[in-house]
């Protein structure tokens, strides 16, 4: 079992409070070993040409079954006292919390209490913009302490992206919407309405990634996670 972190957006963050989204998929590369263009996916897993002996190889995944994810999010830290101190304590606000007006949406949430953790410099010790407004930082920029999503994978597949089946679409956290009397689904926030599933993750994804990124069918792996409202320290301790 391995801990890493894994970077969010706030509309997918909102989906993994909810329960809506068990399922993940990020780009698959191969390591620097392998032959460009020789991946071939048997039933124990992904493999590939070796360069130097010319033999199929098996391609580890980074992360696998049992591996633990602290979700990184975009986020604003308050410190409780008026001096910034390492190991200060701090308040953590989340942008996913909040729509595009800076109303609270009443999701289900975690973490928002006073906790101690050492924020990096580019966390800043002012919270607030000269307007008042949160100052919020990057996801990628968020120390683990402040995570308050944990992730456990349960299952990982490598496979072509348009693989996905319209269950999986929903496990992504595709939605089902009504629109003017019509009804279909939706993955984007600023999405249309789509006939099925598949069409609507076929639109979030060329929505993240750029138009014509699904037209390419990259390899991705899939993972599968059950989702736990705690950060991963706090769930270690309860393990324990």
């Amino acid at each position: 079992m391995t801990d890493r972190p894994i970077l969010f957006s706030s509309p997918m963050v909102r989906a993994l409070l909810v329960g809506t989204k068990t399922q993940t998929r990020r780009l698959f590369k191969l390591p620097n070993w392998a032959v460009p263009g020789t991946l071939e996916i048997d039933d124990d897993g992904p493999y590939a040409c070796a360069e130097i002996s010319g033999c199929l190889a098996k391609v580890q995944t980074r992360i696998n079954v049992g591996d633990r994810l602290w979700v990184r999010e975009n986020a604003a830290v308050r410190h409780q006292s008026w001096h910034h101190e390492d190991g200060d304590k701090h308040q953590v606000s989340y942008l996913a919390d909040e729509d595009e007006s800076g109303r609270w949406l009443q999701l289900p949430t975690c973490g928002t209490g006073i906790r101690d953790g050492k924020a990096p410099s580019v966390f800043p010790s002012k919270s607030h913009n000269t307007d008042g407004s949160l100052r919020w930082q990057p996801s990628i920029h968020m120390p683990r302490w402040a995570s308050r999503l944990t992730l456990i994978v349960t299952d990982v597949r490598v496979e072509h992206l348009q693989d996905i089946s319209d269950d999986d679409a929903i496990a992504e956290g595709i939605t089902e919407e009504h629109v003017g009397g019509y009804a279909g689904w939706s993955g984007r926030p600023d999405g249309g309405i789509w006939p099925n599933p598949s069409n609507a993750y076929w639109d979030l994804w060329d929505y993240i990634n750029g138009e014509g990124a699904w037209g390419l069918n990259p390899w991705v792996v899939a993972y599968t996670f059950t989702v736990h409202r705690q950060n991963i320290d706090s769930l270690s301790k309860e393990a324990s």
